[in-house]
């Protein structure tokens, strides 16, 4: 039997997971890591690459035997990681400085080029699709002022996924999908756009070679193989970011598709065959791992992570309740949910604003319109649910505004799909079909599909996806609820505003915004 490896180097773990030719996922191994702020530099995310190797390798070690296989019957290994994250790297490959996807350190780098360059990030936005807000160009700008030693030393810069493979083939290469988040990238060429960094005075002799996904770019290294317990020449495959490769696992790989992806972020992907930008910014444009299409991506921010904050913070009773009964908290709660009328009797959640990625903040976290009557624990977990559908819609309907895409039906996937209400009310707010894949790790699967494209075993990634994957359950809008939840949504626009206003007014504090940015 021959097999595929993806490495997924995520916000909060590891992972290891090994497919076989069928696109079945055979092992797996998972294990949690933790980016930790840099001391004495406020808001900064490092990414720990001497630690995170170890991780790797030993997830790599603990998915081969949980797979029951042998190494020599991997036939090839690819990454995938977060977006936005970066390595420098010094002339012999040596790791310089490393930050995680939502590092904000460079808010004064922000600021200096809102400043001195004030059309400028509308001008790399109308080329590259991506802001200043996480882009590699003002942190390249702090390295320059605050670490100038490694600043001089940078030879090579890449994602976290590439430095994955670097360590794995000893080559520095990367993809659009990832490279493309930097900011300091073609949507149309698909290759880095070296002025942006020359017109702000950085180096422009730092990037690497640029390939489309499922190119065998090396292989494994004598090194590598000791590390990890891979065999010595396994191809090296280049993967991508985890939203694009996760498209690919999930078949959203045409033009015109559209997904929804429900983990700690939620992303809002639309297709297109054009590479169009938002005339006001308010939405980021990527560089899909299909050649030839780009995503219209709306992002709102910790839908997933406020539910665990919840659940961790009000629900110890349910917690307990569910274990009892050997069922997951969330299965519990929704149970309890689904008896609160839609609507949730009018709560307003305040969490996450939708996607405005020229002027990217929040408002502070809060719950509108309680009553001391009718507002549970269940009524309030029902209005975060409902409250992420429609953000996710607000942010799909400003995409198809701009795109002129229209759809019938949304895939939906990640942790979310996985609750039966969460997936009914995303159909009723959005009044379009929801279909779930039968597809566990997506974004890996994604990966698994380019090394069998790099092996001969697929024709191309459009076509592995769309005979092997399978779907699961498919829901369709309650047309009863449709103005109900309408009407939700223009409140809580209102109600949002008005939210962002306190923040205006220093009266409350942010849930979370852009480096740099002047409110």
């Amino acid at each position: 039997m021959s097999y595929f490896l993806t490495i997924d180097a995520g916000t909060g773990s590891a992972r290891a997971i090994i497919f076989n030719l069928s696109g079945k996922q055979v092992g797996i191994s998972q294990e949690e890591w933790s980016h930790l702020a840099e001391k004495d530099v406020p808001n900064s995310m490092s990414f720990d690459t001497f630690t995170n190797w170890k991780i790797i390798s030993k997830c790599i070690q603990n998915a081969i035997i949980n797979a029951n296989i042998k190494a020599q019957d991997i036939k090839a290994v690819t990454a995938t990681s977060m977006r936005e994250g970066i390595i420098l790297y010094d002339k012999d490959n040596n790791e310089l400085f490393a930050v995680a996807n939502v590092d904000a350190r460079a808010d004064k780098e922000v600021s200096f080029f809102h400043t001195n360059y004030p059309n400028l990030e509308k001008e790399f936005y109308n080329t590259s699709g991506q802001t200043f807000a996480l882009g590699a160009l003002p942190r390249l700008l702090w390295v320059k002022n605050n670490k100038p030693l490694i600043y001089e030393k940078t030879k090579n810069i890449s994602m976290i996924s590439d430095w994955v493979l670097t360590k794995l083939s000893n080559i520095i290469a990367t993809d659009p999908s990832n490279a493309g988040t930097t900011g300091i990238f073609s949507l149309i060429t698909r290759q880095w756009d070296k002025s942006m960094a020359t017109k702000v005075g950085l180096k422009d002799d730092i990037f690497p070679p640029v390939y489309e996904t499922g190119t065998q770019i090396g292989e494994v290294t004598k090194k590598a193989s000791g590390e990890t317990g891979l065999v010595e020449g396994t191809p090296i495959i280049m993967g991508g970011g985890d939203v694009q490769l996760g498209s690919a696992g999930l078949g959203v790989v045409k033009a015109n598709q559209v997904a929804i992806l429900g983990g700690t972020f939620w992303q809002q992907l639309v297709n297109m065959d054009k590479p169009l930008v938002h005339p006001n910014m308010d939405i980021r444009i990527n560089p899909h791992v299909i050649k030839g299409i780009s995503q219209a991506e709306g992002i709102s921010f910790f839908s997933g992570m406020g539910m665990r904050w919840f659940r961790d913070t009000f629900c110890e009773s349910e917690v307990k309740e569910a274990i009892k009964r050997g069922i997951n908290p969330y299965v519990l709660l929704e149970e309890l949910a689904s008896k609160i009328p839609a609507g949730s009797h009018g709560i307003l959640p305040i969490f996450s604003d939708t996607m405005k990625y020229g002027k990217w903040y929040h408002a502070a976290p809060s719950f509108l319109n309680l009553s001391l009557e009718t507002t549970s624990k269940a009524a309030m977990f029902r209005s975060l649910e409902e409250n992420a559908a429609i953000v996710s819609m607000l942010n799909l309907e400003s995409i198809f505004e701009f795109t002129g895409v229209q759809t019938d039906a949304i895939t939906f996937a990640g942790g979310a799909s996985k609750g039966a209400l969460w997936s009914q009310i995303l159909a009723d707010v959005t009044q379009k079909e929801i279909q779930i894949p039968h597809v566990n790790e997506a974004t890996a699967l994604g990966g698994a599909f380019a090394c069998g494209v790099a092996v001969g075993e697929y024709d191309s990634i459009q076509q592995a996806s769309s005979e092997l994957i399978q779907w699961e359950k498919r829901y369709t809008p309650n047309t009863h609820n449709k103005e109900l939840y309408q009407n939700l949504a223009g409140k809580w626009k209102e109600a949002y505003a008005s939210s962002l206003n306190l923040v205006d007014r220093d009266i409350t504090t942010s849930m979370w915004q852009a480096p740099g940015l002047s409110l």
